[in-house]
C-alpha cells in the first residue's frame, strides 16, 4: 500500500515519534510510506525520524491555527498527494482538517485514519461530528481511557475506534550488558545500586516525588544512587529540590542520552512515575522491551497493560511513600527484579512490539483500501 502519514509537530512528541515509529515499521513491511512533517521541523523532527529509519519524508507548511494562504497550499498539495495514495494516516487536528478538506475535493478520495494521543476529551460540536462520523474511516487511540472519551462523546461508533498502544522497537530495546563506562556517566558506583528515571525534565513526569522517596530511604540508612536521565525547563527546580533534600550526592542529572537502551542497561531499576496520563507512555515499553525491572504509577495507559507483581510494581500516583516502599522491596529481592525484567519483556514481544503494531495496522488499512465507497 503507499502510505501517507502525517505529523504537524513542531518537535520530538510522542506524535511524532508514533508516527516515525509507524513509518518504519510500515516500511519493513513492504509499503510505501510517506511521513509529512511541518516546514521547519527537520531538526527536530525529521532528522530524529529519519534516525529510526525513515526513508521517505516531505514537508508542509501545517501553520498554527487558521492560515488561510499557507491552508490552501497545504490542501492543494495534498489533493495532488492523494492521487499516488492509498491511505491517509494523521496524528494532530491541523492535519486531520486538511486531509478532510482535500478528500472533499479530490477526485480520488481516500480513507483518513486519525490517532489521538492525549487524554482530553473530543468536543462533540457539528464540525467534529462532520469530522469523524463522515470524513474519518478509523480512528486508534494509544489508551483505552481515550477510546472511551470517544465513546461518550457519542462521536464514534464502537467498532470504528480501536486502542492500540505500545510499538517499542524491540530490536534497538533488548537487554544488554551493562557498560561500566555507561554507568559510572550515570553516576553509578560499584556495589551500589542504580534507580534510574528516563524522562524530560517537567512537572508532570513526578522527579519530585522521586526526590521525596530518596529522602524517605535515607531516613532508613538505605541510600541508593538515583540517575534523572533527560532534559527540560524544570532542570534548574529539580536540582534545587536536590539540594534542599541533602541529595546531592545521591541523585545525579545526567542529561539526555543519546543511546538510551545502553543506559538501561545500566539501571538495576527504572521508575515510571508521572502524575498524570502520559498517553502514549513510550517509555514504559521501551523499560519493558530492555529487560528492566519497573515501578510505574498506575496512570493511563499502565493499568491497561501492566499488572502488579508479574510484569511491573505499580504505585499510586504522586505517593512517595508507596514509591519509597517498593524501592526498597524491590532493591532487597534480586531474583523479584530479574523475574519482573524478563516478564516485561516476554509482555512486550508478545503484545506491544512495533512489528505487531504494525500488522494490526495494515490489516485494517487493508479493509478500508478495499472496501466500496459510500
Amino acid at each position: 500500500m503507499r502510505i501517507l502519514q502525517l505529523v504537524s509537530c513542531r518537535g520530538w512528541s510522542s506524535d511524532a515519534y508514533w508516527a516515525a515509529r509507524v513509518s518504519r515499521e510500515l516500511e519493513r513491511r513492504g509499503h510505501q510510506v510517506t511521513l509529512g512533517c511541518r516546514a521547519g521541523s527537520e531538526a527536530r523532527v525529521i532528522a530524529p525520524a529519519r534516525s529510526l529509519g525513515v526513508r521517505r519524508t516531505e514537508t508542509f507548511a501545517f501553520a498554527s491555527g487558521i492560515a488561510p494562504l499557507a491552508d490552501a497550499a497545504d490542501v492543494r498539495r495534498l489533493v495532488a498527494k492523494l492521487a499516488e495514495t492509498d491511505i491517509v494516516h494523521v496524528h494532530r487536528g491541523k492535519e486531520h482538517w486538511l486531509a478532510a478538506a482535500a478528500n472533499r475535493l479530490s477526485r480520488t478520495p481516500r480513507p483518513i485514519v486519525r490517532t489521538r494521543h492525549i487524554a482530553q476529551a473530543v468536543r462533540p460540536h457539528a464540525a467534529n461530528r462532520w469530522l469523524y462520523r463522515r470524513a474519518t474511516a478509523w480512528v486508534v487511540t494509544v489508551t483505552d481511557a481515550i477510546r472511551g472519551q470517544y465513546l461518550a462523546s457519542g462521536l464514534l461508533e464502537p467498532e470504528r475506534v480501536t486502542t492500540l498502544p505500545g510499538g517499542a522497537d524491540i530490536e534497538a530495546y533488548r537487554p544488554l550488558p551493562a557498560d561500566p563506562a555507561v554507568r559510572r556517566r550515570l553516576g553509578g558506583e560499584p556495589d551500589r545500586p542504580l534507580v534510574g528515571m528516563v524522562a524530560g525534565l517537567r512537572v508532570m513526569k513526578g522527579h519530585t516525588v522521586v526526590i521525596e522517596a530518596a529522602a524517605r530511604l535515607a531516613d532508613t540508612g538505605l541510600s541508593p544512587r538515583f540517575t534523572f536521565v533527560g532534559r527540560g525547563a524544570m532542570e534548574p527546580s529539580i536540582r534545587t529540590a536536590i539540594r534542599t533534600a541533602g541529595l546531592d550526592a545521591q541523585i545525579t542529572v545526567s542529561g539526555f542520552a543519546d543511546d538510551v537502551p545502553r543506559a538501561l542497561a545500566t539501571l538495576d531499576l527504572v521508575l515510571y512515575v508521572p502524575l498524570e496520563s502520559d498517553g502514549m507512555s513510550r517509555v514504559v515499553f521501551e523499560c519493558l522491551a530492555a529487560g528492566r525491572p519497573l515501578i510505574a504509577s498506575r496512570v493511563g495507559v499502565v493499568p491497561e497493560v501492566l499488572t502488579d507483581g508479574v510484569n511491573a510494581a505499580l504505585v499510586p500516583a504522586g505517593d512517595a511513600a508507596a514509591l519509597a516502599d517498593a524501592i526498597a522491596r524491590l532493591l532487597g529481592e534480586p531474583a523479584a527484579r530479574e523475574r519482573l525484567g524478563h516478564a516485561g519483556r516476554a509482555l512486550v514481544e508478545s503484545r506491544y512490539s512495533g512489528a505487531r503494531l504494525a500488522a494490526a495496522l495494515e490489516a485494517r488499512y487493508g479493509r478500508l483500501v478495499t472496501a466500496p465507497a459510500a
